[in-house]
């Protein structure tokens, strides 16, 4: 299913809704999915963004500041882009090409059984011989990014993004240059997400893992300033909204806004007893 443009950003809570269709290494083994849904077509990205969320907790390198790197502007809209066996063929000829569209589905099975290596290689095999297939490069880069590869994942997952002209994968990319201290790179990967806004669910989890790495920097007041813009307590949280409360929670009890954290914590109790430690977590601040 082809890519289509997203609307621009207005408020990260009035965005739940399918701003656009799109086929990814994400689904190549289901049915097509709609962005800003939080079904189970979403449990991939979903487990991609959370383990970049994840992530902000732990301490990347410091050092001096790196300058963001050079990258084209993103089109105003994604590439439309076939699918992937459609691709393959043209490439590589129908029985050379129906056989690798049968190696990315091989792949996409060992990601979901966490088989990262497996997967990698298959994919690397297939970039070799066809490259700029979408669908491939996304999955390696994601590969690369499980197996704590940061720098290669980076690499893989900036031309997922100049071959899409898309945002799915920035909070994982984001994530990667965290990981390495590239705080610069960092922002401007928000600011393209948040600008081309594809959807709550997503715009979400970059925020998060921007917010996470000015924490990483000491700079709580501005991660608290990043989460709570826009933010109120919905009548019916969805996954990401409970994300966000934790993550926020968290912040105000790492800078000290106990009453806040209390608060926070103590709604999440009641609406989400079973995400992470969040039953210990309120109890504590009782």
């Amino acid at each position: 299913m082809a890519r289509r443009g997203a609307g621009r950003f207005k408020r990260e809570e009035s965005e739940d809704r399918a701003e656009r269709n799109f086929r990814t290494a994400e689904n190549t083994t289901r049915p097509p999915r709609e962005t800003g849904s939080d079904g189970p077509g979403d449990d991939r990205l979903r487990r991609e963004a959370e383990r970049a969320v994840e992530r902000a907790g732990a301490k990347a390198p410091g050092g001096r500041a790196k300058p963001p790197l050079q990258r084209s502007p993103l089109p105003e809209a994604p590439a439309r882009l076939p699918e992937p066996e459609t691709v393959l063929v043209r490439m590589l000829g129908d029985r050379a090409g129906r056989r690798a569209a049968g190696q990315l589905q091989e792949a996409a099975r060992h990601f979901e059984d966490e088989r990262f290596d497996d997967a990698r290689r298959i994919l690397a095999g297939i970039d070799k011989r066809a490259p700029d297939v979408a669908e491939v490069i996304e999955l390696m880069g994601l590969c690369q990014y499980r197996l704590g590869r940061f720098h290669a994942a980076a690499k893989t997952l900036e031309r997922f993004r100049a071959v899409t002209g898309g945002t799915e994968q920035h909070p994982v990319l984001a994530d990667c240059y965290r990981a390495q201290g590239r705080w610069a790179d960092v922002d401007e990967l928000w600011e393209e997400l948040r600008e081309r806004s594809p959807g709550a669910a997503l715009v979400t989890e970059g925020r998060l893992v921007a917010a996470g790495a000015l924490a990483d920097q000491d700079r709580l007041a501005d991660a608290v300033r990043l989460l709570e813009r826009g933010w109120s307590v919905p009548k019916r949280p969805r996954p990401h909204h409970l994300r966000r409360a934790y993550a926020l929670a968290d912040l105000y009890e790492r800078s000290g806004a106990t009453p806040r954290a209390r608060e926070l914590f103590g709604w999440l109790r009641r609406h989400a007893p079973d995400l992470a430690d969040v039953v210990q977590r309120a109890d504590a601040l009782r």
